[in-house]
């Protein structure tokens, strides 16, 4: 393993504007053959799979169940 190579890297990452970090991510993290999420939502709007949730009842309100300690 090149830790060198790796904390040149790091060194470099951190030496970044957050702009630049954006950009940075976008080009690691994304894939330009996968949907994007906006893709898959009006995919989802479109398509009608969902339209029949706008008739259902709300089955729950914030007064159901018991509160959760997210301590």
């Amino acid at each position: 393993m090149n830790t060198q190579l790796v904390d040149s890297l790091v060194q470099a990452i951190r030496s970044l504007s957050s702009a630049e970090r954006a950009v940075l991510e976008e080009k690691l993290f994304f894939d330009p053959h996968e949907p994007t999420l906006d893709d898959i939502l009006s995919l989802a709007m479109r398509g009608g799979s969902f339209d029949f949730l706008a008739q259902e009842s709300d089955l729950y309100s914030l007064d159901d169940g018991e509160p959760v300690d997210v301590a």
